[in-house]
Protein backbone atom coordinates (compact mmCIF):
# COMPACT_ATOMS: atom_id res chain seq x y z
CA UNK A 1 0.00 0.00 0.00
CA UNK A 2 1.40 3.52 -1.35
CA UNK A 3 1.25 5.98 1.66
CA UNK A 4 2.04 10.01 0.88
CA UNK A 5 4.27 11.54 3.30
CA UNK A 6 5.54 14.99 4.09
CA UNK A 7 9.01 16.05 5.43
CA UNK A 8 9.90 20.06 5.85
CA UNK A 9 13.39 20.86 5.17
CA UNK A 10 14.41 23.51 7.40
CA UNK A 11 16.90 26.41 6.19
CA UNK A 12 19.05 25.37 8.90
CA UNK A 13 19.44 22.05 7.82
CA UNK A 14 16.91 20.00 10.02
CA UNK A 15 13.92 18.51 8.99
CA UNK A 16 10.17 17.65 10.63
CA UNK A 17 8.63 14.23 9.22
CA UNK A 18 6.52 11.90 9.85
CA UNK A 19 9.09 9.52 12.65
CA UNK A 20 9.71 13.05 14.57
CA UNK A 21 5.69 13.76 14.67
CA UNK A 22 5.21 10.17 15.26
CA UNK A 23 7.57 10.12 18.74
CA UNK A 24 6.18 13.52 19.80
CA UNK A 25 2.43 11.75 19.68
CA UNK A 26 3.94 8.56 21.68
CA UNK A 27 5.39 10.94 24.51
CA UNK A 28 1.55 12.13 24.43
CA UNK A 29 0.26 8.79 24.87
CA UNK A 30 2.25 7.10 27.12
CA UNK A 31 4.02 10.18 29.21
CA UNK A 32 7.54 8.89 28.40
CA UNK A 33 10.15 9.85 26.60
CA UNK A 34 11.40 5.73 27.14
CA UNK A 35 8.11 3.83 26.28
CA UNK A 36 7.80 6.66 23.13
CA UNK A 37 11.15 5.33 22.10
CA UNK A 38 10.01 1.65 22.80
CA UNK A 39 7.31 2.02 21.13
CA UNK A 40 9.29 3.12 17.76
CA UNK A 41 11.88 0.58 18.44
CA UNK A 42 14.54 3.14 18.99
CA UNK A 43 16.89 3.60 21.83
CA UNK A 44 16.15 6.37 24.40
CA UNK A 45 19.27 7.76 23.49
CA UNK A 46 17.76 8.62 20.04
CA UNK A 47 14.99 9.77 21.09
CA UNK A 48 16.59 12.29 23.67
CA UNK A 49 18.70 13.45 20.55
CA UNK A 50 15.37 13.83 18.10
CA UNK A 51 13.39 15.87 20.72
CA UNK A 52 16.82 17.99 21.10
CA UNK A 53 17.44 18.70 17.41
CA UNK A 54 13.43 19.79 17.80
CA UNK A 55 14.02 22.37 20.36
CA UNK A 56 16.83 23.65 18.42
CA UNK A 57 14.78 23.77 15.24
CA UNK A 58 12.06 25.44 17.19
CA UNK A 59 13.93 27.62 19.50
CA UNK A 60 12.10 26.04 22.76
CA UNK A 61 11.38 22.87 24.35
CA UNK A 62 8.36 20.83 22.23
CA UNK A 63 8.06 18.01 25.32
CA UNK A 64 8.33 19.04 29.80
CA UNK A 65 9.64 16.43 31.46
CA UNK A 66 9.53 15.95 35.28
CA UNK A 67 11.70 14.04 37.43
CA UNK A 68 11.00 11.74 40.33
CA UNK A 69 8.40 12.34 42.63
CA UNK A 70 5.65 9.59 43.68
CA UNK A 71 4.65 8.73 39.77
CA UNK A 72 8.53 8.39 39.00
CA UNK A 73 8.38 11.79 36.94
CA UNK A 74 7.19 11.61 33.24
CA UNK A 75 7.05 13.78 29.94
CA UNK A 76 4.48 15.26 28.50
CA UNK A 77 3.78 17.68 25.06
CA UNK A 78 4.47 21.29 25.71
CA UNK A 79 2.46 23.62 24.25
CA UNK A 80 4.71 23.94 21.18
CA UNK A 81 4.79 20.64 20.68
CA UNK A 82 1.12 20.13 20.67
CA UNK A 83 1.05 22.65 18.28
CA UNK A 84 3.81 21.20 16.19
CA UNK A 85 1.62 17.82 15.75
CA UNK A 86 -1.70 19.75 15.44
CA UNK A 87 -0.09 21.84 12.59
CA UNK A 88 1.65 18.93 10.58
CA UNK A 89 -0.95 16.86 10.57
CA UNK A 90 -3.60 19.14 8.92
CA UNK A 91 -0.97 20.22 6.77
CA UNK A 92 -0.41 16.40 5.95
CA UNK A 93 -4.24 16.07 5.33
CA UNK A 94 -4.63 19.21 3.15
CA UNK A 95 -2.02 18.18 0.97
CA UNK A 96 -3.02 14.49 0.48
CA UNK A 97 -6.73 16.13 -0.22
CA UNK A 98 -5.10 18.37 -2.59
CA UNK A 99 -2.58 16.01 -4.30
CA UNK A 100 -5.63 13.19 -4.47
CA UNK A 101 -6.00 12.36 -7.97
CA UNK A 102 -2.44 12.73 -8.68
CA UNK A 103 -1.44 10.13 -6.08
CA UNK A 104 -3.99 7.85 -6.96
CA UNK A 105 -2.82 8.10 -10.95
CA UNK A 106 0.78 7.72 -9.34
CA UNK A 107 -0.14 4.33 -7.32
CA UNK A 108 -1.77 2.77 -10.17
CA UNK A 109 0.63 3.28 -12.56
CA UNK A 110 3.04 1.72 -10.13
CA UNK A 111 1.07 -1.53 -9.29
CA UNK A 112 0.57 -2.31 -13.23
CA UNK A 113 4.06 -2.59 -13.51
Amino acid sequence: MARLTIRIDFDDGSALGPGKIRLLELVAATGSIRKAAAGMKMSYRKAWLLLQSLEKTFGAPLVETATGGPKGGGAHLARLGRDVVVRYRNLEGATAKAAHKDFKALVNKATRN
